[in-house]
């Protein structure tokens, strides 16, 4: 049911139903053609010859030649009326074809339009409406059927995405209890007098790991949430004072891998959404551009706002890399080559799920000399919060 408003299926019923128009109408016109072919009476006219009564013989004579003469011209009358007959039988035949497809035109769409009007419906559903319903009314047909099967496909998605998000959640602070637990029992461990020094050592690496999953597990959660979950109060934050506070978190890390960062971005940018996850989206992509960095590399952090959409890019050097595998990072636990730095493999995927939770998107890029380039598009702020700007602080980022 591919390009239904003005495409395949529609295109196809018209053309059908011309066609069998067209025959239609051929055929009539060949059958009335071919009986009016039948031969015509011929018989002899009654009455006697005009000119008086000349002798029987030469009466018969005439009387034959006029015949031939009567049958001519009624030969050349129906040939004549027959030909007339063909050419408008033709012209008919012509804007009947053309009154056909128009005909077949309107019979299709109106044919279609349940089809086109589920077609749009379902389109509007996405994962965080699927407790919408097509609801289409009418007899038990098969558009109808084809309606509650959707439906219900829809309610089996809803129940699936409810069981995944609250699977997701429940472990996710379930687990959380055992790992303070580990956490308290280390310190204790640690905190005896005279604490064997394996005991530190095994202490610190132990506390390490735990941090790790700790981090997975708040990855876990904010994927969720962006993924299906509400937004919770937006406002306008200022996207500079959320980069300056991602580079401060990572600022020893830029030191110690000797990173030349360079910011441009244009004065009042800002964008709309949700502070904390804006925080965590920002956050993900600065972290991504130090964390996959090579020592004594670049980042290039560009931002500007348009009438329309606001683009935040972060860009690096490095390796060049395959757009094919490039393209995979922003599914969870994806990562280049399989390395492994230490990144849960969430970053991208939920930098990717904040971005279209707030209608926008993201889009990587392997940059042909080497490197990355991170974009995420987000739409502009609306009129009504153009004049308050919400500082960085405010969204839990410190402003540097």
């Amino acid at each position: 049911m591919t390009r239904l408003r003005g495409g395949t299926v529609g295109v196809r019923f018209t053309i059908l139903y011309a066609v069998v128009f067209l025959l239609s109408g051929a055929g009539l016109l060949g059958l009335t053609l071919l009986l009016s072919d039948v031969s015509m009476s011929r018989s002899v006219p009654a009455g006697g010859v005009p000119g008086g009564n000349p002798p029987a013989q030469d009466s018969l004579a005439v009387a034959q030649q006029r015949i031939r003469q009567l049958e001519d011209q009624l030969g050349a009358v129906h040939t004549q009326q027959s030909r007339q007959f063909l050419v408008a039988s033709l012209m008919a035949l012509l804007v009947m074809a053309v009154a056909a497809l128009l005909l077949g035109r309107v019979l299709a769409r109106r044919v279609l339009r349940p089809l086109r009007l589920i077609t749009s419906a379902t389109q509007r559903i996405s994962a965080d409406s699927l407790d919408r319903r097509l609801g289409v009314s009418g007899p038990a047909d098969e558009v109808k059927e084809l309606a509650d099967t959707i439906d219900g496909l829809l309610g089996r998605l809803e129940a699936s995405f409810t069981a995944q998000r609250r699977f997701v959640a429940n472990s996710s602070h379930d687990l959380r209890t055992p790992l303070a637990t580990m956490r308290a029992s280390l310190d204790v461990a640690v905190a005896k007098p005279d604490p064997p020094a394996s005991t530190v050592a095994l202490a610190e690496r132990l506390r390490t790991q735990l941090d790790r999953v700790d981090h997975l597990l708040d990855g876990f959660l904010v994927l969720a949430r962006a993924q299906h979950g509400p937004l919770p109060d937006t406002a306008v934050v200022d996207l500079g004072g959320l980069i300056d506070g991602a580079l401060s978190e990572r600022a020893a890390d830029v030191q110690g891998k000797r990173l030349r960062v360079t910011a441009d971005l244009r004065p009042g940018t800002a964008i709309q959404g949700s502070p904390a996850l804006l925080a965590r989206l920002v956050g993900n992509v600065v972290d991504n551009a130090v964390t996959h960095n090579e020592d004594g590399g670049w980042i290039a952090i560009t931002g500007s706002a348009g009438e329309q959409e606001t683009v935040f890019a972060v860009e690096t050097g490095g390796l060049v890399l395959d757009q094919r595998e490039v393209d995979r990072l922003t599914h969870p636990f994806e990562r280049l080559g399989g390395e492994r730095t230490g990144s849960s493999g969430l970053g991208l995927s939920i930098v990717a799920a904040v971005a279209a939770a707030h209608g926008g998107r993201l889009a990587l890029f392997a940059r042909p000399e080497g490197g990355l380039r991170v974009s995420v598009t987000l739409p502009a702020r609306s009129a009504d919060h153009r004049a308050t700007i919400l500082p960085a602080n405010v969204a839990g980022v410190p402003v540097a």
